[in-house]
């Protein structure tokens, strides 16, 4: 590669330096990443006397919890030392327990034939096991092939993990090859977030995925046999999520730091991907901070390109800076236009990877004409008789449900055993808290035989555990009285 130097990086909008980190997330990063100990513990100390550890966000824990890892008692001077201390260990407690509930899951997938590439953090953890006590991995992110994903998602369903959103298992087998990703959980601490494509659906490239497999690297994590992305990819996936959430978990910039400085990135994969990826501009904040503000050898020849690339995107590159510039950073106007940012990027990317089937929902509306019927006790679900007619039928519901005073999703679902037939919704504006009288209509395809359909509510999200109230309240499943289930012939 010819060298070539890299242009003067400024610190004001639209060049890369406006979206490095500042402050004390600046601070927390020197501390975790200079190569100088003395001044690395200098930026350590400051940032503990100038804040309190019990205040930190999450995005702080991470950082402490390699901090902690880096010094030990070389801070125990310090009087947040005590405090550290205990941060790391229940970080790094919260991150065996959740590596714990996981691995009867990735063991049962590989047993089962699916490949399983870890990614993320626990990629990290997977290369090198000490990483674990400084880089937290609260949830697993594990990447199975296209075709492993029905696979995958059974062995989970099989061994009670949740899914997090308030769907049904019917609803999303249906849906699995439309869907990048899915979280699950189990218990208080397993959390597992499973990906058939390793990117964000705006950073999309056929080609590659299918090279990360075949650069992919065997490892071991918690005893299973699993791989891991090349330590170029490894970069490539922290840039291209890290870049996208304003910094929420910076520790991915630790993550690149430490492929660079293992000295095994292939710089040539590095730069293809992310030009095929379209990360230019993210990859540019990354690389510059870390080479000019850390002192990170990234190779001259490489730093250029980058930013090269990254200057010839045109204006698509101020949309990725806006995304990639640290929350705490944000005034109104940046609030403003990071938001208008992140909807041309949603607006750009593909939901789903192909639509099948069709997966419009019932709306609900207010019922006109209500038939009349006795009251009854509220229920979660209820059985439909279904006529003995093959094809299709319209399938008009009336339902009776008890709202909270608050605005939120009413959400239903008719299934029909492990089948999927349809979802109904409605949004709830008013926090008036009344009764509710609700009319769904909808198509649905009988076969003759099946006797029952299935009319289920379902929250909108799911939580560990509902024991609050006002969490119930706005996202809880709703009972319900069915008042009618009338089928007719199409028109």
């Amino acid at each position: 590669m010819t060298a070539v130097k890299t242009r003067r990086i400024g610190r004001r909008f639209p060049d890369y330096g406006w979206s490095w980190p500042t402050g004390g997330l600046d601070q927390l990063l020197k501390a975790a990443l200079l190569a100088d100990d003395a001044a690395a513990r200098h930026a350590a100390a400051r940032w503990l006397s100038e804040n309190d550890i019990d205040q930190a966000s999450f995005r702080e824990h991470r950082l402490l919890a390699a901090i902690s890892d880096r010094f030990g008692k070389e801070l125990a001077g310090h009087p947040a030392y005590p405090r550290l201390v205990g941060l790391q260990k229940m970080l790094w407690t919260k991150s065996r327990m959740a590596m714990r509930e996981a691995e009867p899951a990735l063991l049962a997938m590989v047993e089962a034939g699916c490949k399983v590439m870890l990614i993320k953090g626990a990629s990290r953890i997977a290369v090198n096991a000490s990483a674990q006590r400084g880089r937290v991995a609260h949830d697993i992110d594990i990447l199975v092939r296209p075709r492993d994903m029905q696979t995958a998602f059974d062995v989970l369903r099989e061994r009670d993990w949740q899914i997090a959103t308030g769907v049904s298992p019917q609803y999303l087998k249906t849906r699995l090859a439309s869907l990048r990703s899915m979280n699950f959980f189990k218990g208080n601490f397993g959390d597992i977030d499973l990906h058939q494509l390793a990117y964000d659906g705006s950073q999309q490239s056929a080609e590659d995925d299918l090279a990360i497999w075949q650069r992919a690297l065997p490892a071991e994590f918690s005893n299973v046999a699993v791989v891991v992305p090349s330590a170029a990819d490894r970069m490539t996936l922290a840039i291209g999520h890290g870049g996208l959430d304003a910094h929420t978990h910076s520790d991915w910039l630790v993550d690149c730091a430490v492929a660079i400085r293992g000295g095994d990135v292939d710089w040539d994969v590095f730069l293809d991907v992310v030009a095929r990826r379209g990360i230019e501009a993210a990859a540019a904040v990354a690389l510059t901070y870390l080479a000019l503000e850390i002192g990170v050898e990234v190779p001259e020849a490489v730093l250029a390109r980058v930013v090269g690339m990254a200057d010839s995107t045109g204006l698509s590159r101020w949309s990725a800076m806006l995304q990639a510039k640290p929350r705490t950073d944000f005034g109104r106007l940046v609030w403003l236009s990071r938001g208008f940012a992140k909807q041309l990027r949603l607006k750009r990317k593909s939901g789903r990877l192909r639509q099948e089937p069709a997966a419009r929902a019932w709306r609900g509306k207010t019922a006109s004409h209500v038939p009349q019927a006795a009251r009854l006790p509220p229920v979660f679900s209820q059985g439909i008789s279904c006529p003995k007619t093959e094809g299709e039928m319209m399938l008009d519901i009336v339902v009776r449900v008890s709202v909270p005073p608050v605005r939120r999703r009413i959400e239903m679902e008719i299934n029909a055993g492990d089948d999927h037939v349809a979802r109904l919704r409605t949004m709830v504006i008013s926090r008036s808290g009344r009764e509710r009288l609700l009319h769904f209509r909808g198509r649905v395809r009988l076969d003759g035989e099946r006797e029952t359909l299935t009319l289920e509510a379902r929250p909108s999200r799911q939580f560990r555990q509902w024991d609050d109230a006002r969490a119930v309240a706005a996202y809880g499943a709703l009972p319900f009285q069915l008042i009618s289930a009338v089928f007719s012939p199409p028109r």
